[in-house]
């Protein structure tokens, strides 16, 4: 903590902050702060600037010695790249993480319903629930998937749901990532930074913990094996050393306590996936991939592909290895079917959506591009396959040229883009270099399913650390907080 004879200028680093207009969730609520949150609260008051930059400082330089970067292809120049982490924790109450937990939980039971459906009986196509095309010529609905029975139903075994709050603090659901959702290491080595090196501030704190997220996930993969295999074995399978996300695979093996393997050190024999070790070869049972759908299998798929295992998804689709999550399931989190969700809840489930999702207007819809053109200025506007905040636009936030130049990419490609009316994201005290200051901010909760879905205690919130930017994305200049799920 700071000494008391601190200089009037470095007082406590709330006495400068100016309370936002936005919601802000520790000094704005719009009610008296719970007894927890006050507590943190009054422990942070009590820290300078001076104090808190010197403990980032601490955190930079703990992130490059541990090798937690990640890479952005964009910049040849900066290859390897720290995660920009704040020391002002982000605060959930108890009440509301068990909203989150439950809305999460309903949304991937609702996922793996519909991706069971569209590849079996397509129940909900026939009865006009969502457009046929939209799905069956979506650009990751997998033709090899049609009739495969995937073990237990899931599908996705992994999910990320990434949640903002509005102007009144209210949760919605921005967008489901069902194919490979990367960050969840971050959540974790969070919580260590912060143990580290705010220890004053944690201490006696009554928070949930994230330090089992390995064994669940292990256990959820173990589930889903084949039924027939009494010790499954399990691996994660990388693209190798050059992908952004390295340090997670790395990461996510370690904590699970299986092989890191890469494609050249599986083989599949008599459709059966085997792994190449000293001692010969080992059976594999189950795989948590870390490769895209493309590049799984270059017998299946992308026949120029070194990345993937030739046979692998034969061996997958006679029921003989699992792979999470299972192939085709980037049709449940394509933008313009996440316009869908509420009704698909409702279809299967016979529930209204616990979390609300943001209005939607498909472009490629007559209605829905007429009324995006309209407003372009006011809107938000995203290609439906990408995903790191490339290629979108904020209306209000463009100039005159940029609008124009889009609106001619949308009359060009109108089924590319979905549009979002502009959200006043939530946003929390954040260290900036003019001292500490509102930042907007997301929240991407990891839901791991095997014969339940257990989500995990915070999750990823993402800061834009750019003055007045809606973009939290890593690739784009954002950073992340440690989550606090209180416990009471």
């Amino acid at each position: 903590m700071a000494s008391d004879n601190s200089s009037p200028h470095e007082a406590g680093i709330f006495s400068t902050y100016d309370k936002p207009s936005y919601y802000c969730e520790l000094m704005n609520r719009g009610a008296a702060l719970p007894e927890a949150l006050q507590q943190v609260q009054d422990r942070l008051s009590h820290l300078t600037l001076s104090d808190l930059r010197e403990r980032t400082d601490n955190a930079e330089n703990l992130l490059w010695r541990l090798g937690i970067t990640f890479t952005v292809y964009t910049e040849r120049e900066a290859i390897d790249r720290i995660l920009p982490f704040d020391l002002i924790p982000r605060l959930l109450t108890a009440e509301e993480w068990s909203f989150i937990e439950r809305g999460v939980q309903q949304r991937v039971k609702a996922i793996n319903l519909f991706l069971w459906d569209i590849y079996h009986d397509r129940r909900i196509l026939d009865d006009g629930i969502i457009p046929a095309d939209l799905v069956l010529n979506n650009a990751n609905y997998c033709k090899a998937m049609i009739g495969v029975d995937v073990p237990g139903g899931v599908y996705v075994h992994i999910n990320g749901t990434d949640l903002i709050r509005d102007r009144s603090g209210r949760f919605l659901v921005l967008e489901d990532n069902a194919r490979t959702p990367s960050g969840v290491s971050y959540v974790i080595e969070n919580r260590h930074m912060m143990l580290r090196l705010m220890p004053d501030l944690a201490s006696g704190m009554a928070l949930r913990s994230v330090e089992d997220y390995g064994v669940r996930l292990h256990k959820a993969l173990c589930d889903v094996a084949p039924a027939s295999v009494a010790d499954p074995q399990v691996v994660l399978l990388s693209p190798g050393i050059y992908n952004s996300a390295y340090f997670e695979h790395v990461f996510l093996a370690r904590e699970m306590g299986v092989p890191l393997v890469e494609g050249r050190d599986l083989v599949v024999k008599d459709h059966h996936v085997f792994m190449r070790t000293v001692a010969g070869l080992r059976p594999v049972h189950s795989i948590y991939r870390r490769i895209d759908d493309a590049f799984l299998d270059p017998l299946a798929f992308n026949p120029k592909s070194l990345l993937g295992v030739p046979g692998l998804v034969d061996a997958y689709c006679r029921g003989n290895v699992t792979l999470a999550n299972a192939l085709g399931t980037g049709v449940a989190d394509d933008k313009a079917v996440y316009a869908y969700m509420p009704r698909i809840i409702r279809y299967y489930l016979g529930e209204d959506p616990i979390l609300d999702s943001v209005e939607t207007h498909i472009c490629a819809e007559p209605e829905g591009l007429a009324y995006t053109l309209a407003n372009l200025a006011n809107l938000v506007v995203k290609p439906v396959g990408d995903s790191g905040g490339y290629g979108l636009i904020i209306g209000p936030h463009a100039s005159a040229e940029e609008l124009e130049t889009f609106r001619e990419k949308l009359l060009e490609n109108p089924s590319n883009y979905i549009s979002q009316p502009v959200i006043d994201l939530s946003v929390v005290p954040t260290l900036c270099p003019a001292g500490v200051e509102a930042r907007h901010v997301d929240l991407r909760p990891f839901a791991v399913t095997g014969k339940s879905t257990w989500v995990l205690p915070g999750g990823l919130s993402r800061v834009a650390l750019r003055k007045g930017s809606l973009v939290v994305n890593s690739s784009q200049g954002g950073g992340s907080k440690d989550t606090w799920v209180m416990s009471k």
